[in-house]
């Protein structure tokens, strides 16, 4: 195959493949819904046979009483969403394409209350509306022409597809570790930030949240060496989007939705 002719597959792959994020941004996306939803799946049951299950039925319930509220005004495509609490002291959820949700317990000591578990789960499942795990592949394989990694999607035992789990967003558990990049993060903190304010619950404790993320952390490495916001950065974004978020906060208990999560 020349090089010219991969460039304009290429090219004509960039044409093609441009969307939008549901806040406006331009997207580059290659890989279909049944694919990431694939790879999702699988690899969601990888973790399962390897993490340690929560059996507590208060937890589960708490986990998934606050998770149901976020989901329900969603308006996500995917109607079965499947939540897992995982005994882990890593204060950690991910979300991931296929609709799944990971929840490890080390996150309910860092949560103090159902709002700021509600702002965790809202950001990770943003995260996957918001097809950020699309991007990240999809610029993957951009790079490397598409053609043999896309080989690699049908075996994730193998190193590539052990990389393309990676770029899914579930670090060293299963793959490589790639974080999202700040624009994804912060896009997910905008739009998490809205998800829990229409589903109820206070968003002025997403504030609070990433207080206590920062006395649990310790020291942050500089914001320029992470493809992580710094912890301040993201406390001012979410001052800057706080007003329409205590619209749809306002809105929601004037329409009943008051969510009593409690554990």
């Amino acid at each position: 195959m020349s090089k010219t002719f991969v460039v304009i597959l290429t090219t004509l792959f960039i044409l093609i493949s441009c969307a939008t994020s549901p806040l406006g941004r331009t997207q580059f996306k290659l890989m279909s819904d049944g694919e990431l939803n694939t790879m999702g799946t699988e690899a969601f049951s990888q973790i399962k046979q390897k993490t340690p299950l929560e059996k507590s039925s208060r937890i589960n319930r708490y986990v998934n009483c606050v998770t149901d509220a976020v989901l329900l005004v969603s308006n996500s495509p995917i109607k079965n969403w499947e939540v897992v609490v995982f005994r882990d002291k890593s204060a950690n959820a991910f979300a991931i394409p296929g609709g799944k949700i990971g929840v490890h317990t080390g996150l309910l000591k860092i949560t103090k209350t159902q709002e700021q578990l509600a702002a965790v789960l809202g950001h990770e499942i943003a995260h996957v509306l918001a097809d950020h795990s699309n991007e990240r592949v999809s610029q993957e394989l951009a790079l490397q022409q598409g053609f043999n990694v896309a080989q690699a999607l049908g075996n994730v035992q193998s190193p590539g597809g052990q990389k393309m789990m990676g770029l899914l967003g579930l670090g060293a558990q299963v793959g490589l570790i790639l974080p999202y990049s700040r624009s994804h993060e912060s896009e997910a903190d905008e739009m998490g930030l809205y998800l829990m304010a229409k589903a109820g619950f206070d968003p002025r404790e997403s504030i609070r949240l990433w207080e206590n993320m920062g006395q649990g952390s310790g020291e942050q490495p500089p914001e320029f060496f992470s493809t992580h916001p710094a912890h301040e950065t993201r406390i001012n974004r979410l001052n800057k989007n706080m007003n329409r978020a205590m619209q749809f906060y306002q809105k929601a208990k004037a329409s009943g939705k008051n969510p009593r999560c409690r554990l």
